[in-house]
């Protein structure tokens, strides 16, 4: 064999390879992707578990707060019947995902601010539980999607790099969206007694 030809094949073998081990890598990352938001669903599924419980449990003390509870209860609903599938984050679902999750937050906030008129309920050691439990989900929630935002990071910079953002493209790899904070989440919360 000609030295040309030679070189000509391990060129292409080279390239193969590198392609290979590419689309190989975009495909684990892009599963990665997958199991993070999967884990942040299944923090979201935990609070939603958890609502009727801490819901039921307040209403024996503060059967008149009628309004709180429902808004709770609607709130929640709105959030469960929403699903995302990994294969189909856009930045709008997304937003949309976050805004009903905004929602559930916010009404459980004004469920627990009841709390305050109610001692017998804070002394109460199912809402204790319950209230503890809450806010574990919170934080799992919140490292959940630092996980899942760091995670889409490292794919969307992996697909959008040269020479990979040509295979990317080709095969159909998309860039992930973010989870960003709510909108007003920039000012500090006033608390008042």
């Amino acid at each position: 064999m000609k030295k040309s030809t030679i070189i000509v094949i391990a060129i292409i073998v080279l390239i193969a390879i590198w392609g290979i081990t590419s689309y190989n890598g975009m495909v684990k990352m892009d599963e990665s992707v997958n199991t993070a938001w999967s884990n942040v669903e299944n923090q979201y599924q935990r609070r939603s578990d958890l609502i009727p419980n801490l819901v039921n449990t307040v209403k024996g003390y503060a059967s008149h707060e009628k309004e709180t509870f429902q808004a709770v209860v609607d709130a929640r609903s709105r959030a469960t019947q929403m699903k995302i599938s990994a294969d189909d984050l856009t930045p709008e679902k997304m937003q949309a995902y976050q805004k009903a999750q905004g929602e559930v937050g916010s009404a459980l906030s004004r469920l627990l601010a009841i709390t305050e008129a109610y001692p017998e309920l804070k002394a109460n050691e199912n809402f204790k539980e319950l209230q503890a439990q809450l806010e574990g989900t919170e934080n799992r929630i919140s490292v959940e999607r630092k996980k899942f935002n760091d995670t889409a990071r490292t794919y969307n910079t992996a697909i959008r790099t040269f020479p990979r953002t040509l295979l990317a493209s080709m095969f159909g790899f998309d860039k992930r969206p973010y989870f960003e904070s709510e909108e007003g989440a920039e000012k500090a919360p006033r608390v008042e007694f």
